[in-house]
């Protein structure tokens, strides 16, 4: 039941996120030609969906539950991906929006980009850190202390 409600989340949030609003709105205005660069789309795409994929699964089968905030995991996951950052799933879905700015090089599609990191970065501080602080305690602690929020350490 967890991976149907993750395969619908996924449609949902990220489809809707990195799929529908960038693709349906933020398409014209301002563009510039990428050239060959526009190629550079395929492996961002490829990896922000892989990215979104991986998490996904690693939710499902190691953390008992989605990545839904309604019906969260029931157990920490800090291995796959989890273990080079806390946020890959966010980080998947603004490498995919890049990926959108390289292939069509409409400004918007950048500045989509751009401004998706604010409320996402609000959310994660606001909300999702204090929760999971409460919600996983001291293992929680000790993955914030070793893990960076997005940029992974070499």
């Amino acid at each position: 039941m967890n991976a149907i409600k993750s395969i619908l989340f996924f449609i949902l949030a990220p489809g809707t996120v990195a799929g529908f609003i960038p693709l349906l709105f933020f398409r014209n205005g301002n563009q510039i030609n990428t050239g060959i660069f526009a190629y550079l789309a395929l492996p961002l795409w490829i990896i922000g969906l892989g990215t979104l994929i991986w998490c996904f699964y690693d939710f499902v089968q190691k953390g008992k539950g989605t990545p839904a905030p309604l019906d969260p995991p029931k157990e920490l996951v800090v291995s796959g991906l989890y273990q080079y950052v806390r946020n890959p799933m966010y980080v998947g879905v603004f490498i995919i929006l890049l990926g959108h700015f390289v292939w069509f090089g409409y400004w918007n599609l950048l500045v989509y980009a751009g401004i998706f990191l604010i409320p996402v970065h609000l959310f994660v501080t606001l909300y999702e850190e204090p929760y999971l602080k409460k919600t996983f305690g001291a293992s929680y602690e000790e993955y914030l202390k070793k893990t960076p929020r997005w940029i992974p350490r070499l």
